[in-house]
């Protein structure tokens, strides 16, 4: 039976730009592991990691976990990270998900990037490689200022990458973006930056000129919010979406829906879900198996 396996970071304290792993059975209930301390920690670039997002190469099995060069406790600010921030990634390698690499430092951004945000990855069959996209603030030809963009890059072991293309642009800021695949194609989840909610869209192959909008009524109202991750639930055969509430400091809140493509959600009771003790913020979830998720328990207790 499926379970679950959380990467995130904290906060903005001493050690919150860290990696910490949860895991739980249903997707919905958490339990904190390594007794709520960081399972991996980096020295690299900034010192600090956040967005963290993990990733299974189905053609070997070896995991990749990726994140964010940032440190805000640092105190170098918010204006600072967005405009001369890290253009790396970090990235860890595992075959089982407790013995895990050295971490090693991936340029991706462009030379005219303000940062690299949120990288996540999906992987793309037609072309036996791993899609990776990740969002930068860049001043780009006819702009009058600069404005966040998702850019993306092929890769097939995060080490050597292809040139970096603009993978999303719109009207208003975009960052965090997230993409599941469906048996229809795939379906994107992105934070407006500008709006501060999330908007979603579907694409037959990810082919960046082959999205059209999905309207979601309850993401259309839902402001505040950023870090989707979506994921399947195999017990509820339903689709799970967590969405950090960092304007309220909350932390993560689960929806749910039976069909992404109808871009009908409901917004679970505080009583339906328990995210565990630790705060929660931007990350990714990856389904392991029975026997990954005991191996994590014995090594992360």
């Amino acid at each position: 039976m499926e379970k679950y396996l959380f990467v995130h970071f904290i906060g903005e304290s001493e050690q919150g730009e860290q990696i910490y792993f949860s895991l739980s059975e249903d997707g919905l209930h958490w339990e904190d592991l390594n007794q709520g301390k960081p399972v991996l920690v980096s020295e690299l670039g900034e010192q600090g990691v956040r967005d963290p997002f993990l990733i299974r190469d189905e053609k070997n099995g070896v995991f990749y976990l990726i994140a964010t060069d940032l440190r805000i406790a640092s105190g170098k600010g918010w204006q600072v990270a967005q405009y001369e921030g890290s253009r790396n990634i970090i990235v860890w390698k595992s075959d089982d998900l407790v013995h895990w690499s050295e971490p090693w430092s991936s340029e991706v951004g462009t030379p005219e990037s303000g940062c690299v945000w949120a990288p996540e990855a999906v992987y793309d069959r037609e072309k036996g490689a791993f899609l990776v996209f990740w969002a930068s603030m860049t001043k780009l030809g006819e702009d009058t200022e600069a404005k966040q963009r998702i850019f993306a890059s092929y890769t097939r072991d995060f080490v050597v990458y292809t040139e970096p293309e603009i993978y999303m642009e719109r009207d208003n800021h975009v960052i965090d973006t997230d993409i599941v695949q469906i048996p229809e194609g795939y379906v994107r989840f992105s934070k407006d930056e500008t709006t501060k909610n999330i908007r979603m869209d579907f694409g037959k192959t990810l082919d960046k000129n082959n999205f059209t909008d999905i309207k979601a009524p309850v993401l259309d109202n839902l402001f505040g919010v950023e870090g989707p991750i979506a994921f399947y639930m195999t017990q509820q055969n339903r689709w799970c979406l967590l969405v950090d509430r960092f304007a309220t400091g909350k932390g993560y809140l689960p929806l749910v829906s039976d069909n992404l493509l109808s871009g009908e959600f409901r917004i679970l009771e505080e009583s339906e879900f328990d995210m565990g003790s630790t705060l929660k913020r931007h990350g990714g979830i990856l389904p392991v198996t029975e026997e990954e998720s005991e191996r994590l328990k014995k090594a992360f207790a």
